[in-house]
C-alpha cells in the first residue's frame, strides 16, 4: 500500500464489457489505498430495481415516475463501503453482486442505461464519489465505467481506456461463469445517444488482449505515481 499522505488522486477507468476494468481497478485500489467505485454495478442496481417493479426499458414514463419515487417507497441513494469497495445502496440496501449479474440483468442493463432519465438519476450521485472517498480517509478514488473520463469525471488526474478483442473478452466472461454478450453490449453502449462508450480524448489507451493483469496494473500504477508527484 502506498503512502497514505500522498496527494489525493482521482483515476477514471473506462472500457467495454469484460475489458478488465474491475480486476484492474480493485488491484490498484488496494495498492494505492483508493476507494473503488464500479459504476457498472450502479446501473445494474437500478436495472434490478426496475425489473423487480415490472418496468421495461421502453417504458420511459414509468421509469421516470419510479425514479422520482412517485410510485415506490423511495429511491434514496447512498454508499455502502466494503473495504475499499463502494457499493450503491438504494434505501439503505446494497444488493448482493450475484443478484446484479443474472442473465435477466445482463440482458436489460444496457437498454436501461441508454435511457436519459436513468443516467441523470445516477449522474449527480456518481460525481459525489470523490468527496465520499476523501471523507472516509482514502488516498483517492478509482472509478470504473463507460463514461467516467468523458462525462462523469473528465478532469480526473489519470484517465485510462481498457480494451481487448471480442474473443478474449467473451472468454473472460465465460471463465467467470457469466453469459454476457460482450459484442452486443458494446454496440448498444457505443451507439446510445446519451454518454456513449468512447475512449476519452487524451486518455491512456491500453489493449490488454494479450497482457497479463499484473502488467496492466503496473502500467497504470506508473501513471498514478506520476500524478501524485505532479500534485506534491
Amino acid at each position: 500500500m502506498q503512502d497514505t499522505h500522498a496527494p489525493f488522486v482521482i483515476v477514471a477507468v473506462d472500457g467495454g464489457a469484460a475489458s478488465g476494468k474491475s480486476s484492474t481497478s480493485r488491484a490498484l485500489a488496494k495498492r494505492f489505498n483508493l476507494m473503488h467505485t464500479d459504476t457498472g454495478a450502479h446501473y445494474r442496481t437500478v436495472t434490478l430495481a426496475l425489473l423487480q417493479a415490472g418496468i421495461a426499458p421502453a417504458d420511459t414514463a414509468a421509469i421516470e415516475t419510479f425514479l422520482a419515487g412517485d410510485t415506490a417507497p423511495g429511491t434514496a441513494l447512498g454508499t455502502a463501503l466494503e473495504g475499499n469497495s463502494a457499493r450503491l445502496a438504494v434505501n439503505g440496501t446494497a444488493p448482493a453482486d450475484a443478484a446484479l449479474r443474472t442473465p435477466e440483468v445482463n440482458a436489460a442493463v444496457s437498454p436501461f442505461a441508454a435511457v436519459p432519465a436513468v443516467r441523470r438519476f445516477l449522474f449527480d450521485y456518481q460525481r459525489t464519489q470523490p468527496a465520499v472517498a476523501a471523507v472516509h480517509g482514502f488516498a483517492g478514488l478509482i472509478m470504473e465505467g463507460r463514461d467516467i473520463g468523458s462525462v462523469i469525471l473528465p478532469d480526473a488526474d489519470v484517465r485510462v481506456f481498457l480494451e481487448a478483442d471480442t474473443a478474449a473478452r467473451a472468454a473472460r466472461r465465460a471463465a467467470e461463469g457469466g453469459v454476457d454478450a460482450v459484442a452486443e453490449r458494446d454496440k448498444r453502449d457505443s451507439s446510445r445517444a446519451t454518454a456513449p462508450l468512447v475512449c476519452p480524448q487524451g486518455a491512456e489507451r491500453i489493449d490488454n488482449t494479450h497482457l497479463p493483469l499484473g502488467e496492466v496494473v503496473e502500467k497504470i500504477a506508473l501513471l498514478i505515481s506520476a500524478a501524485q508527484q505532479r500534485k506534491s
